[in-house]
């Protein structure tokens, strides 16, 4: 027969176990936010890059299938179209993290921009005020020169509330669910946040987007790195009175 353990090694397993556990946790944890690091300073300097370059032509219609965003978006397209009249979409906003301009909440303005070949690129003409949306929906007549940054649409969450489509309200911007209510067709899979040109008037009020992105991952991974350290400590001086006693 096996010889029982000596008392002060009983009752040590289960506590070496739980703090092997959790230090392994914490330590993949804190690898994990150094990655995001790198992953959010390589964000950061490629949105910089395509912010600050000179615009291209957009996309032709053939090509959109195999557009991405990690290798498209925010970059600056020009391009002409003429904007539909009566076919705006107001997108509720508490506020933007890219447009330093914009205070307060409001509507960003999502209307449908056709191009010569029949296409349509849905365009975000910019910021209204709470109340002004009925006097930024007119659109200009005619072909206008649009300067843009191409924009993927947000994915909608537990918590987005419910559009409301009877007041023309949206909550989220999601493209395809605005073109299937507005029965737009031939939509590009991206739109594009309209810096230029401003409307008479100055509603929708049109802007530069700015990199204002957060990089706190390197505090959250000491701070993770630091509890599996205090975590080892106490479990060290645990074991050391245990054997002590």
């Amino acid at each position: 027969m096996n010889a029982p353990l000596p008392k002060a090694r009983r009752g040590v397993l289960e506590p070496t176990i739980f703090t092997i556990v959790g230090m392994a946790i914490l330590i993949g944890l804190g690898v994990w936010q150094l990655d995001r690091k790198v992953w959010k300073e390589n964000l950061i300097a490629a949105m910089t890059t395509r912010l600050k370059a000179p615009p291209e032509d957009l996309p032709p219609r053939e090509d959109w299938a195999r557009l991405t965003p990690q290798r498209e978006e925010f970059r600056r397209v020009g391009f002409p179209a003429e904007f539909l009249p009566g076919q705006g979409a107001l997108v509720y906003s508490a506020g933007s993290a890219f447009r330093p301009d914009v205070k307060g909440p409001g509507y960003w303005l999502f209307a449908p921009a056709r191009l010569a070949g029949g296409s349509s690129v849905i365009v975000n003409r910019g910021f209204v005020p709470l109340d002004r949306k009925d006097a930024a929906l007119a659109v200009p007549a005619g072909s206008v020169d649009i300067v843009g940054i191409m924009r993927w649409p947000e994915t909608r969450g537990l918590f987005t509330p419910a559009d409301n489509l009877k007041g023309n309200v949206w909550y989220l911007r999601d493209i395809a669910a605005m073109a299937a209510a507005k029965h737009w067709t031939n939509v590009a899979p991206f739109y594009v946040e309209q810096e230029s040109p401003v409307p008479a008037g100055g509603l929708p009020k049109p802007g530069k987007l700015a990199v204002n992105l957060p990089d706190n991952h390197l505090q959250y991974a000491i701070t993770w790195f630091g509890l599996a350290l205090a975590l080892a400590s106490v479990y060290l001086v645990w074991l050391m009175r245990r054997f002590r006693n």
